[in-house]
């Protein structure tokens, strides 16, 4: 094991990332190896590159932030538990773990599982995937009461709505901030988090309703969002809470319109396209994908048969 001892002085730097905001770097910034013998090194006004996926980052006098690329957040695949059903056992409750109650194939709970995962927080925060198909009581009678995903344990309390907890993960834990400090990207993030509902309604209506323009008017508003900031491919030019909002829904629209539709939704949608491209690059939101051909024949079967719009 290395063993670093290192005097820092200065403002706190961090990688640079296209998907992650950044800040500022020291100007004597010298990354290096660590070997397997115990090191000792004293740096005055450096930054220490800190081997798997966190770039550490010091000021004197002030609380240390680690910062991470959401590319890198999160190193390893992790191996996902098996979903709860009627006939598991509870985990032990309120016990001081933090757990995030999901469903592997609910786009709502997948936003909360992309926004741990950005933050890097595999190892703070424990998913328990849900059966949504056969729940178990109780999940209702002793953790959440709505009885829908996702929730969040924490600090002893439950809490819901995916668009609230995504803030919430990205307020209360470490890790890089999800959402900007610039009021104009700010209040822009406002009002796309606030269309979201709006968004995917008029999508699943089109869908049910086989009108593809009331889709394409929909997606239009994507891409001139995703116009907006010219500093990134994202909607607010940084990976932020909205990618992570949109994106599960992105990711179920665009091969079942393409497969059932025969609608290509980023035909004539440049920014979207490359909005897609980015985000495939990104590993955190990776490892929370479906099979796309799973996706297809679930939309398939809620689509085509009586669709009904409900939560999960």
């Amino acid at each position: 094991m290395a063993i670093l001892n290192v005097s820092l002085r200065g403002t706190a730097a961090s990688t640079s990332s296209s998907s992650l905001p950044s800040w500022p770097h020291l100007s004597n910034s010298v990354p290096f190896s660590l070997s397997k013998k115990p090191v000792i090194a004293k740096f005055p006004n450096t930054t220490i590159l800190s081997p798997p996926k966190l770039r550490l980052q010091a000021s004197f006098g002030k609380k240390t932030r680690a910062s991470l690329s959401a590319t890198m957040a999160t190193g390893g695949q992790e191996v996902l538990p098996p979903a709860l059903t009627s006939t598991s056992d509870p985990p032990t409750l309120f016990d001081g773990k933090t757990r995030l109650y999901i469903s592997y194939q609910c786009p709502y709970a997948q936003r909360a599982w992309i926004a741990r995962n950005c933050k890097g927080l595999e190892e703070n925060i424990q998913l328990v995937p849900i059966d949504l198909q056969d729940r178990p009581a109780w999940y209702k009678e002793k953790v959440y009461p709505p009885n829908k995903v996702p929730s969040l344990e924490h600090n002893n309390e439950v809490k819901g709505e995916s668009l609230d907890l995504i803030r919430y993960i990205d307020s209360h834990f470490e890790g890089p901030s999800l959402f900007p400090d610039d009021p104009a990207k700010r209040e822009f993030a406002e009002e796309l988090l606030s269309y979201t509902d709006s968004f995917n309604k008029s999508v699943f209506t089109s869908f049910k309703e086989d009108r593809t323009e009331a889709a394409g008017a929909a997606f239009d508003y994507i891409e001139t969002a995703l116009s907006k900031f010219e500093d990134g491919p994202f909607f607010l030019g940084t990976f932020s809470l909205v990618d992570i909002a949109y994106a599960p829904f992105l990711e179920r629209f665009q091969p079942f319109s393409l497969e059932v539709k025969k609608y290509d939704i980023t035909a004539g949608r440049p920014k979207l396209a490359a909005w897609f491209e980015e985000m495939n690059k990104n590993l955190a939101y990776k490892k929370t994908r479906r099979d796309p051909k799973e996706l297809v024949e679930s939309y398939k079967r809620r689509f085509l048969v009586n669709f009904l719009v409900t939560a999960c």
